[in-house]
């Protein structure tokens, strides 16, 4: 079944030099317990799409043409607050910088319960609880020290397991993440995408992610969406693409990778005991342009 079908996504900003379409007619599916991986070069417009799909974008962005189904209903046609909904029940989204999505001033237990009331519920003992065991389920050490205290207390590797579970809290059939692990250290971006995948498949969750590592993309996502300049060049299953590439784009990404060694969660830097966190990709039967 497909959670999340985006069709012919166009996305332009207004300057004072005029319009710049930043996205270019982008079309994709993400299905049932699936995690979808967007890659390519910063400014490529990776952000965008999800940013522009569950209509975060900040002006002078606007979606100009395209639809995006969820569960068959367009959230582009939808009215600010019905979407308000959607998001955090139905779509949760864990952003890049976890201090930026976390209130500075209120205690995280507050933080929660804001959740829990903004879609016309209590907090209760039970929902506590529940957030108590999300916070575990993502790694937080001492939920309940955690949930006492405020987000500079936490490390960012923390902080980011808190957003997580937020993100989560209200069950959502598909998760968005937005380059979720690019200001943690290595060891712990990989705990963190572990979580996150773990706690996908357990639930049956879809996931979309956005990132510029191809090794997360080979290890955690079934399939992959090349963004170049605006454009989606090229999408397939990992298998099949970092394999097989088609496009010359990707050919040259995915060289650059390697030869330059740049995984960035390596054998070395990753675990102790020497195993790789991430597979290296082996380019074969790759056709250049």
């Amino acid at each position: 079944m497909t959670r999340l079908q985006v069709q012919d996504l166009v996305t332009e900003f207004d300057t004072r030099n005029g319009v710049i379409r930043a996205l270019h007619g982008i079309s994709f599916d993400v299905g049932d317990s699936e995690i979808v991986g967007i890659v390519g070069e910063s400014g490529s417009g990776k952000s965008t799409i999800v940013r522009s799909v569950i209509k975060l974008l900040m002006p002078p962005g606007r979606v100009a043409a395209g639809a995006a189904h969820f569960n068959g209903r367009n959230l582009l046609e939808m009215r600010e607050r019905e979407l308000r909904q959607i998001r955090g029940r139905d779509i949760g989204f864990v952003a890049q910088n976890p201090f930026s999505a976390l209130n500075p001033v209120l205690r995280i237990e507050k933080q929660f319960a804001n959740i829990v009331k903004a879609h016309g519920q209590r907090f209760n003992h039970g929902a506590r609880q529940h957030a108590i065991d999300l916070l575990t389920a993502t790694g937080v050490g001492d939920p309940e020290r955690v949930v006492h205290g405020y987000a500079h207390e936490l490390s960012g590797g923390m902080a980011q397991r808190v957003v997580i579970a937020m993100a989560l809290y209200m069950n959502p059939g598909l998760v968005i993440a937005d380059e979720p692990t690019t200001a943690l250290d290595l060891t712990v971006q990989r705990q963190v995408l572990d979580t996150l995948r773990r706690l996908t498949s357990e639930s049956g969750r879809a996931m979309l992610i956005v990132t510029h590592d191809l090794g997360v993309v080979a290890k955690y996502c079934d399939r992959v969406l090349v963004m170049y300049n605006g454009r989606l060049v090229e999408q397939g299953p990992v298998s099949e693409v970092f394999v097989r590439p088609q496009d010359p784009y990707t050919v040259s990404l995915l060289e650059s990778v390697v030869s330059a060694g740049a995984l960035s969660l390596s054998a070395e830097e990753a675990d102790p005991d020497g195993t790789a966190a991430v597979p290296q990709i082996q380019l074969t039967d790759s056709r250049r342009a």
